[in-house]
């Protein structure tokens, strides 16, 4: 492992991909990257209140015991809570406000109700951000990948997702990965030996990551105890698996990301994939559905991301709507069980350069995802 981590920690400094970006004038970027704090509240309050509503609704259903009433509504709490991790996501790169603490506050909150270690993800996260599916140095996402519609899978995402599989966690890797990490372990949090691979010979680093998931753990097991000590043992199914009941919408919306793509190529045009949605999955989404435009400018706020698209859309492929970026990932993924080294070659302008457009700061930007002993 420490040979491993020798050669990753060398990859920042000798091992560089010059990613095409598409241009765009530097003084709109630097307006685009603008974090706003009002905006923040907006999103993460108006996120967290969704998930109140539906879990109050789901208490009241339990309190007066209308238990299919109580159902549909955890199935709705679900469906909102699951879409935690991206706001960790996007609270994690540091965009989200203006005012730093606002945007810690936000991170550990969204991370405990999520059991989001947002330590293990900043150290891979920002791999997966500077090398984006070039295998060398970026196993966070591992190509190819079946976009997987199996019936027992289905079931799970449309009820409690125990297994986890394709783009989700589930209560495995969630709560026993947790407290694999809590003890000293690693948890699966992408691919096998990852995690272990990044920590070698970053001890300050891993103590951060154990010590995050010791306090997970504690909470969690407290709000436990007191709450089936009192009867309320709705208060933990909320409060605890909300992260995997009916984890389907946060599946479905981000398993497009990279799906059926290509791999080791220096333009996020060929590698990531932008969808269309409606506007409530999109706000719960937190409009990583303009997926590509956040890799290209990882430094542009989430709510600005529908402006950076219209900025550069002249350069870019052509947007999917959610049921075609599906379809193209299925006839992908049914073409490569021909050709297993077959990868989907994505359309692009003709007139597009090969080489970066420019090389200001700006646009290599991830925001303050990467934890310090990266930057």
């Amino acid at each position: 492992m420490a040979a491993v981590e020798e050669s990753l920690g060398a990859l920042l400094k000798t091992y560089r991909v010059e990613w095409y970006r598409c241009p765009i004038d530097r003084q709109t970027l630097l307006g685009l990257m603008r974090r706003s704090d009002a905006q923040g509240w907006f999103q993460a309050a108006g996120h967290l209140a969704l998930a109140g509503c539906t879990a109050a609704l789901a208490i009241l259903f339990f309190l007066q015991e209308q238990w299919f009433a109580m159902l549909v509504a955890l199935f709705l709490y679900g469906t909102v809570a699951s879409n935690f991790i991206y706001a960790c996501h996007e609270l994690g790169h540091g965009t989200v406000f203006r005012t730093r603490w606002l945007n810690g506050l936000f991170l550990r909150a969204f991370s405990v109700l999520g059991w989001w270690n947002f330590h293990e993800y900043a150290m891979s996260h920002t791999y997966h951000h500077i090398y984006t599916l070039h295998r060398r140095a970026d196993k966070e996402v591992l190509l190819p990948a079946e976009p997987s519609l199996r019936p027992l899978y289905l079931l799970q995402l449309f009820t409690v997702n125990i297994t986890g599989g394709f783009a989700t966690r589930g209560v495995g890797i969630t709560i026993v990965g947790t407290l694999r990490t809590a003890f000293g372990g690693y948890s699966v949090f992408s691919t096998p030996g990852w995690l272990e691979d990044l920590y070698a010979n970053r001890p300050e680093a891993r103590r951060r990551a154990v010590n995050w998931a010791r306090l997970l753990v504690a909470i969690h097991a407290a709000v436990a105890v007191v709450s089936i000590a009192n009867g309320w043992w709705i208060v933990p199914i909320l409060f605890s698996l909300g992260p995997d009941i009916a984890n389907w919408h946060a599946y479905f919306v981000g398993a497009p990301m990279h799906c059926g793509l290509r791999d080791d190529v220096p333009d996020f045009r060929k590698c990531v994939r932008s969808i269309t949605l409606d506007p409530l999955s999109e706000f719960i989404y937190w409009r990583m559905n303009w997926h590509l435009e956040h890799h290209m400018y990882a430094g542009v706020p989430c709510y600005n991301l529908r402006k950076l698209h219209r900025a550069v859309e002249h350069d870019m492929p052509a947007v999917r709507s959610l049921f075609g970026a599906w379809r193209e990932m299925r006839e992908i993924w049914r073409r490569q069980q021909r050709e297993p080294h077959y990868q989907f070659d994505t359309p692009v302008p003709s007139d597009a350069g090969a080489a970066p457009p420019s090389g200001e700061p700006e646009a290599a930007s991830v925001g303050e995802l990467a934890p310090k002993e990266l930057r």
